[in-house]
């Protein structure tokens, strides 16, 4: 593609004229002389090599191919300012489309209501929303804003900030503890145990079957559990353990009724709960643009409660 270096000269004299009405008005809202901007009319009539407007001393009108360029570049410089506005951060209100991404399990339990609040406060602005376990690449797949809930956030040039601590909770059904036994102790539910029992892990950890507890004297416990069925779905974990198919560490923030109504029994309730921690990532805080801010603020503020 050669090089036009004149390829936008005049779209916005021009696109000014024909919303303004008249040569006159257009001189006044832009502060030119009425006769620059006939000039400028002319120089991009000629360039182009097509007549843009008919015009009298009393009126003007597009011609056919005049609207046609008109509607192109309004798009144009509408879509060159809202470029601007989103690099200087200067957007009174944000617009725009944010795409997010965000784990199943917990946009369902906890983000459905702050998603619908967000729209209802930014009636400008657009959610483009992958609901899913997969692991995003921020950058390369042009997300605004990811959130994930992990016990611990990997290594990252990019910067994240803490909205929410939930706590994974270990669970089991009573058909299952009538069948296995109930342990006492985490460390009943490592693989080489006697009485070995079944978990269920979850495979977007780094280490799913290493499970860590605190115990009522602080001391720190690791314990490599024995896991008949690794998942990447939290939601399977849930269902799994409600069907008595084994142990399972489950985030609170999925628990809604099972421990209150007795499908799910808690285990080891003297050991401290596992904390997990909701971040939401994105890549840089210079430069921000309004929407993005817009969002982690309302969701920080919007998870508080929760924290």
């Amino acid at each position: 593609m050669s090089y036009n270096g004149q390829l936008l000269d005049g779209m916005v004299i021009f696109t000014e004229v024909v919303n303004a009405g008249s040569f006159t008005l257009a001189a006044e809202n832009t502060g030119h002389s009425t006769s620059y901007i006939s000039k400028e009319i002319n120089k991009l009539e000629e360039r182009l090599g097509v007549r843009l407007m008919n015009r009298t001393t009393r009126s003007q009108s597009l011609t056919a191919e005049g609207e046609i360029y008109f509607q192109q570049c309004q798009q144009i410089i509408a879509e060159a300012t809202q470029a601007q506005n989103a690099l200087m951060g200067q957007q009174l209100e944000p617009t725009g489309t944010l795409r997010i991404s965000c784990p199943a399990s917990f946009g369902e339990a906890q983000m459905q209501p702050v998603f619908s609040g967000f729209l209802s406060r930014y009636p400008q602005v657009a959610l483009e929303l992958d609901v899913s376990n997969r692991k995003v690449d921020v950058i390369a797949e042009g997300f605004d804003v990811v959130i994930r809930a992990t016990p611990q956030l990997a290594d990252s040039s990019l910067i994240s900030r803490r909205v929410m601590t939930s706590r994974g909770i270990t669970v089991a059904s009573p058909d299952y503890l009538n069948r296995k036994g109930t342990p006492s102790r985490p460390e009943q539910l490592a693989q080489q145990h006697p009485d070995q029992h079944e978990c269920i892990t979850y495979s977007h950890l780094k280490q799913p079957r290493l499970w860590q507890y605190q115990n009522q004297y602080g001391k720190d416990i690791q314990v490599e559990v024995g896991s008949r069925t690794l998942t990447n779905s939290s939601e399977m974990i849930l269902s799994l353990c409600r069907d008595g198919q084994g142990i399972a560490r489950i985030p609170e923030f999925l628990l809604t009724d099972e421990l209150q109504q007795g499908t799910l029994v808690e285990l080891f309730c003297d050991h401290q709960r596992f904390p997990i921690d909701v971040f939401l990532i994105y890549a840089s805080r210079k430069h921000m643009s309004s929407k993005v801010r817009a969002f982690i603020d309302f969701v920080a503020e919007a998870l508080a409660n929760e924290a």
